[in-house]
């Protein structure tokens, strides 16, 4: 596994994120994203307010991957994270995605919230499905052709759910600056 720097965004690493976005957006295999997105609505989209947060990985200055995390619901809801994780394709398979993910579990375990929920995972995308099961989640259900994807068709999103309220397993320590 690779080791990466995890840190806050900040406004000079946006145009190496961006192009992360615009990748994996354009791709159409993952994200529930349109694939026509401008860079304006990448921003409006990805940028996170507090108490979310928008964070990189980097290795040195080199942005591998990005991810957002917050709130997943208001109100009742509000006791329940969320998270999204975009790496740039050369970057995946080398833990960078699994960094992000563990980083994002231990934000939202720091901040008191009960669980983790990940509203839409294309079922076709087997090794983010894989990560997240590794990581504690379950799919606690399937929306039965939700995603249009542009290679299988139509295939299932899954809800993903993960139980903060439990102890985590044995797992490598994740450092943010």
């Amino acid at each position: 596994m690779r080791f990466v720097q995890i840190r806050q965004f900040t406004e000079s690493d946006w145009p190496q994120v961006w192009e992360i976005v615009r990748s994996v957006v354009r791709a159409a295999d993952t994200f529930t994203y349109d694939p026509a997105m401008t860079e304006r609505d990448a921003r409006a989209i990805w940028l996170e307010h507090p108490p979310g947060e928008t964070v990189v990985a980097l290795d040195g200055d080199d942005v591998l991957g990005t991810a957002k995390v917050g709130t997943n619901r208001p109100g009742p809801g509000s006791h329940v994270a969320t998270a999204s994780f975009m790496v740039a394709p050369v970057n995946r398979g080398q833990g960078v995605g699994t960094a992000l993910c563990r980083f994002a579990l231990a934000w939202a375990r720091q901040r008191g919230y009960a669980g983790m929920q990940f509203n839409a995972v294309a079922e076709s995308n087997k090794s983010a499905v894989e990560l997240y099961r590794r990581e504690g989640f379950e799919v606690v259900g399937t929306v039965p052709g939700a995603f249009a994807h542009p290679v299988h068709g139509r295939v299932g999103l899954h809800v993903m759910y993960a139980d903060l309220t439990v102890a985590p397993g044995p797992r490598t320590t994740v450092v943010a600056t």
